[in-house]
């Protein structure tokens, strides 16, 4: 059960634009909630209560640098919902196939009528 609902939890954190762009930011260097929040027309703390939503969601890692709170994406909880998306990529990719193929049978009937 804990794991469903750190599932959750994930889900929860990337329903968000904002949290979902401050994941972007992340995604190439660890950064400093002043330079986040830089970025967006929003205010220090509204950005820190988005990073502590991803953080519940272990989405970002943060350490002190001074007096700075330094963070840093952990994309490893997203791995398990890359894995459980695969199963409907796999599902589209079969049906979008099948669809194509039925098309061109469709297709090759009207050719054989005119």
């Amino acid at each position: 059960m804990p794991r469903m609902t750190a599932t959750a939890d994930v889900f929860q954190a990337i329903s968000s634009p904002i949290r979902r762009a401050l994941l972007d930011k992340l995604s190439s260097r660890e950064q400093t909630v002043r330079k986040l929040a830089a970025s967006f027309d929003m205010t220090l703390a509204a950005v820190s209560q988005q990073l502590q939503i991803l953080r519940r969601a272990d989405l970002v890692t943060v350490r002190r640098a001074g007096r700075w709170r330094v963070y840093r994406l952990n994309a490893e909880p997203l791995r398990e919902i890359d894995r459980w998306l695969e199963t409907y990529d796999r599902f589209w990719t079969a049906r979008l196939k099948a669809l194509g193929e039925d098309l061109l049978r469709h297709e090759r009937k009207e050719e054989r009528w005119r």
